[in-house]
């Protein structure tokens, strides 16, 4: 033990000795330096500075050290956003989004600024109608560098090998799965030539190839990408939609057209589509003489980016006393039976008694959808309706139209809707409110 005291001891004094030796050393070399500055400083002319403050790089570079060339290549480069202004100043079509992808493409041999370029172009897609192109998709993807994000070993591929150009990639990746894009096999090429076959791109790329044939039918009421554009042919897909029903049938009340009156003026008449099943007219046909019905609407419904508007024709819930109970026909339904008289044993943890709430909104007996939802185009809907429901002559009939839109809308023609309206005037009757109603009752047809 003592032995190796001895040694640790040694070897401390012997390091030491060294420091010092190199501290001695430090200080002739110093002091040396110090003696022969002047000389140098006489000798040179420019003294090189390796370190600089934040303050001097924020200087401007003066003009004499500035080559005409960058001048000139400054100039050249727009905003992203300016380019595809520039190139289509009149038409925006998929033929010139093109035209400005390839023009970024043959402007710079190294796509210099791709990435900025990449995100404009996906902002600007719904502009120029190509945000559900396949092919588009493709052509940007065509932009980035090949084989140049590609990581080499583990460690790269650890550390999220340039992560600006991969999230780049996801964004385009995502763009298209909320559009409901499916890729193909051009899009996986394009990916592993530019980002490999470990990159994040290609993990989405293969969650979206798993994913999407799974859920792309299990709408059991899909909606068509393209909507009718004939405002009869939609407000019939849209009532088909909205009842549910398969004996439902869709009536045409008017067609729009356009009709000139005795004093010249041009009247545009508004289209009167509406559904009734036979289930609805029975119930209409049983409905009490004395108690009346009601018009009320519009009721928005979205189909994709398109509102339409539609309306009802209703009554109040019946009245707990008049209520009658109608025995169930065990021949109505033969695959389903309507009612099922089983005797179970209960058990001593099953409850006796439910706490169900019974909502009655009371019964609907038509729909309709037009593109004028005042009140006199209601009432030629309710007349059509007396065709086949005799009844309704003899039924009050109450309008509760909410201050709404009238017409059909879509995403484009919103701000249109009010130019094409009729020069007609609308006359709207408004009757005070009654305690009765909570609602306003715009009219009344007896």
């Amino acid at each position: 033990m003592k032995c190796a005291r001895c040694l640790l001891q040694l070897q401390c004094l012997r390091l030491v000795g060294q420091s010092a030796r190199s501290a001695a050393q430090h200080g002739a070399l110093l002091r040396s330096a110090s003696s022969s500055q002047p000389d140098m400083v006489h000798n040179t002319q420019v003294l090189r500075r390796f370190h600089g403050s934040p303050a001097c790089a924020k200087r401007p570079v003066p003009a004499e050290f500035i080559n005409e060339d960058d001048k000139k290549r400054d100039k050249s480069l727009v905003a992203h956003d300016d380019l595809f202004e520039q190139v289509a100043k009149e038409v925006k079509t998929k033929a010139t989004f093109n035209k400005v992808v390839d023009v970024f493409i043959k402007r710079d041999i190294r796509r210099r600024g791709h990435v900025e370029f990449i995100y404009a172009a996906l902002k600007k897609m719904p502009e120029f109608g190509v945000e559900r192109d396949l092919a588009v998709y493709n052509k940007l993807l065509d932009v980035f560098p090949k084989e140049v994000f590609v990581p080499r070993n583990f460690i790269q591929r650890m550390f999220n090998h340039y992560p600006r150009q991969q999230e780049c990639g996801v964004q385009l990746l995502e763009q298209m799965e909320n559009y409901g894009i499916m890729p193909n096999m051009e899009t996986k090429v394009l990916l592993v030539q530019i980002f490999g076959e470990k990159g994040h791109p290609m993990r989405k790329y293969q969650r979206i190839m798993y994913w999407f044939p799974k859920f792309k039918h299990i709408n059991p009421f899909p909606v068509p990408q393209q909507l009718p554009e004939d405002p009869v042919d939609l407000a019939r897909f849209s009532l088909t939609r909205i009842a549910n029903d398969l004996d439902a049938k869709v009536s045409v009340y008017q067609l729009p057209s356009t009709d000139i009156t005795e004093r010249g003026e041009q009247i545009t008449l508004p289209h009167i589509v509406g559904i009734q099943s036979p289930s609805q007219m029975e119930l209409l046909a049983q409905h009490s003489p004395n108690r009346p019905v009601f018009v009320e609407g519009p009721f928005p419904l979205w189909l994709r980016k398109t509102c339409v508007y539609y309306y009802v024709l209703r009554a109040d819930p019946t009245p707990p006393d008049e209520k009658v109970e109608e025995p169930f026909d065990p021949e109505r339904c033969l695959a389903f039976p309507l009612q099922l008289d089983l005797d179970l044993d209960r058990d001593f943890g099953d409850e006796e008694s439910f706490d169900v709430e019974d909502l009655d909104e009371g019964p609907v007996f038509a729909m309709c959808m037009t593109s004028q939802g005042d009140q006199a185009v209601l009432n030629q809907w309710i007349s059509g309706l007396q065709q086949n429901n005799p009844i309704l002559g003899q039924v009050p009939a109450l309008f509760r139209l909410d201050a709404g839109p009238r017409e059909l809308q879509g995403p484009a023609d919103t701000e249109s809707a009010h130019h094409h309206r009729t020069d007609r005037p609308q006359r709207e009757e408004r009757q005070p409110e009654e305690d009765e109603e909570p609602r306003r009752s715009q009219g009344a047809k007896w």
